[in-house]
């Protein structure tokens, strides 16, 4: 991805327990997103939040599940996240609970690659 060029922001709004089989669900879209060799991805935890179903969902230390809110962000070229939003949209629609996505153009201003961790 280059410096100042237009891209796009996908955000999809999950729960911090929502499953893909046996894995989180935000874990695998992480990884998707790696291996179709997008720019950038971020999950992000709510403390508090709700959704279409109107409950309720926030951060309690006596609760024994963090049911909380979760938002993924994935950033790349436009053609790059909707291709990619192809391919994970069958996975979001077949959730039992709710979720949202949305999209939204953005301009980068710096992508700079650092050195790799061991």
């Amino acid at each position: 991805m280059e410096n100042y060029s237009k891209a796009l922001r996908l955000r999809i709004y999950i729960s911090s327990t929502d499953k893909l089989k046996h894995s989180l669900l935000f874990e695998t879209i992480v990884y998707q997103a790696k291996r179709y060799g997008l720019a950038g991805a971020t999950v992000y935890k709510g403390i508090m939040g709700y959704g279409a179903s109107s409950v309720i969902h926030s951060y309690k230390f006596w609760e024994i599940t963090e049911k909380l809110p979760v938002t993924v962000e994935v950033v790349d070229k436009e053609e790059n996240i909707r291709r990619f939003y192809d391919k994970i949209k069958p996975f979001l629609e077949d959730m039992r609970y709710g979720c949202m996505v949305t999209a939204e153009p953005i301009e980068v201003w710096l992508y700079k690659e650092g050195t790799k961790r061991d």
